[in-house]
This record gives C-alpha cells, sequence and structure tokens, in this order.
C-alpha cells in the first residue's frame, strides 16, 4: 500500500518577511555609506556655509567663480578627462589581449598581478620613480640623449607640468582600466559563441551584441577612472610641489594655511568637486536606462 507523504512544503515567505531581510543584509552597506559618504558630504555643505562671524552665507561659493578657482576646475577637468579617455582606450586594448588576444594562458595571472599593484601604486612613490625616470636627470631622459640624441626637454616637455602629470596618472589609470574590463570581456565569449552559431559574422556581433553590451561597464569605468583621477593629491602634489593649478592641490593650500587659511572655502571647493562627479554620474545613469532594460 503506498504510504501518502504529509509534509508540506515551507509556506512562501510573506512580503514583510522578505524586506526584513533584505533590510538586514543591505544594513551593513548602507550603515558604510551613511558613516563614510553621507555624512562627510553634509559636513562639507555644512561647513562650506557656516564659515566667519556672520552664520549662514554663501560667500564662499561666491568665490569658486574667481578666475583663479574657476581655472582649477578647468584643469582638473582636463587632466582627469585626457587621463580617463586615453586610459580607457588603451586599457580596453590590453584587456582585449589578455582574454581573447591570444596571450598564453600563464602569463594572465603575472599581467593581473601587475595591474593590481601598479593600480594603487600612486602618491610620492609614483613621483621619486617617475621623476628618477623621467626627470630632467632621469635614466630614460638621459637614455634618450645619449643614444638617440634625443632630448625631451628641448623639445618642450616637461614632467612638472600638464603632460608630465598625465603620463603619470596613466601609470595607474591603465591597469585599473584593465582590471576593471577583463571580467566584461570575459563575458563576451559565450555571447559570441552563441551569435557564430546563429550565422552572425564578427562585424554584425560587435555591432548588434557586443558594443551595446559593453557599453554600460566602459562607460561606468572612464567614469570611474575619471573621479579616480579627479581626486587625486599626492600624486600632483609631490611631481609638481603644488605647482600646478588643481582642485586637490587648491583645497590643501587653504586648509594648511601656507598662503591663506579658509576651512570653509576649502569645504566649498570640495562641494564643487562633489556636484561635478555628481552631475556626471547622473547623466551616465539616464544614458545607459536602456542599455540595464534591454539586458534584463
Amino acid at each position: 500500500m503506498t504510504q501518502v507523504s504529509t509534509s508540506k512544503a515551507a509556506p512562501p515567505l510573506n512580503r514583510a518577511t522578505r524586506i526584513w531581510t533584505t533590510g538586514v543584509w543591505f544594513l551593513p552597506f548602507g550603515l558604510f555609506a551613511v558613516l563614510f559618504l553621507f555624512l562627510p558630504s553634509i559636513g562639507l555643505f555644512v561647513g562650506s556655509v557656516t564659515g566667519g562671524a556672520h552664520g549662514l552665507t554663501l560667500t564662499y561659493f561666491g568665490q569658486l567663480f574667481q578666475s583663479q578657482y574657476l581655472d582649477a576646475y578647468k584643469v582638473s577637468v582636463e587632466l582627469s578627462a585626457a587621463t580617463a579617455l586615453i586610459g580607457a582606450v588603451v586599457g580596453v586594448v590590453l584587456a582585449w589581449a589578455v582574454v581573447g588576444g591570444g596571450l598564453p594562458r600563464f602569463l594572465r595571472p603575472f599581467f593581473l598581478t601587475f595591474s593590481g599593484v601598479a593600480s594603487n601604486f600612486a602618491g610620492i612613490p609614483l613621483a621619486f620613480a617617475f621623476t628618477a625616470s623621467l626627470g630632467p636627470v632621469g635614466l630614460v631622459t638621459l637614455f634618450l640623449s645619449h643614444h638617440l640624441n634625443l632630448n625631451l626637454y628641448q623639445h618642450g616637455f616637461s614632467l612638472f607640468g600638464f603632460s608630465g602629470l598625465v603620463i603619470t596618472y596613466l601609470y595607474f589609470q591603465i591597469p585599473l582600466m584593465v582590471l576593471l574590463m577583463v571580467p566584461a570581456l570575459d563575458n563576451m565569449s559565450r555571447w559570441g559563441e552563441a551569435a557564430m552559431n546563429l550565422g552572425a559574422s564578427p562585424w554584425q556581433f560587435w555591432w548588434h551584441i557586443g558594443l551595446p553590451i559593453l557599453r554600460l561597464p566602459l562607460l561606468g569605468a572612464t567614469l570611474l577612472l575619471f573621479g579616480n583621477s579627479f581626486g587625486a593629491y599626492a600624486t600632483a602634489y609631490a611631481l609638481t610641489s603644488g605647482m600646478i593649478n588643481l582642485v586637490p592641490i587648491v583645497i590643501g593650500q587653504e586648509l594648511s594655511g601656507n598662503v591663506v587659511f579658509s576651512p570653509s572655502l576649502a569645504d566649498a571647493l570640495a562641494v564643487g568637486m562633489v556636484l561635478i562627479m555628481t552631475t556626471i554620474f547622473a547623466v551616465y545613469l539616464l544614458t545607459n536606462r536602456n542599455v540595464v532594460r534591454w539586458q534584463r
């Protein structure tokens, strides 16, 4: 005689339980975001409108429209955009070489390990390394001068100016792009195989499938490179001794008191940086809503 099982399946979780479970897992991230993102941002804004003895004031935000501070934002945006675009293009090419360019598999771990180390190599050590390599008496400079009769500094190059900063920043921007794009390109193999089985040519695959899928991670990685360069301070300050007009360097000067001491103006400058990054991120989200919907 067949026995009928009397055990019942576990009832599905109701809406309140699901919300509570999701909230518990989200709590650590939410706490981290509040402590290290929202509270510091609020503190910057409060400090920028409450400086001095006049209570609430917009004086410091008005000072941001002076030529010296506008030029600092302009140079910072140009430097960040240049290093982000160049780093994105070169980084994608190298990432593709790792994933689908025939690089021996035993070299891939070494390449990715180097990218991980180089992407975090910044600040004073990086400035010293480039000064010893491409400085006026650096190893590379002397080698080019003695063996190829090419003097970089006689042709207008300077490591301690805008072009020098671009080259220096690319040392950690390109490896960071490689690390960001290798996982995205790894996922393209199954899409490519499916498209080829259905008769698609390589051009059709990249135009109709590959580029739409990669557009979201590519733009997101480029935006991350922009922010990574936009907020860099130690490398630029150590390399140029603070002589280049970048917003992080100006903020450091306002806080150090070497020439002036205005913490509220420094807060206003930092709020301006936050607004620029927020605007860029908002545009990024708006332009990629269709891509996210299509991928789902």
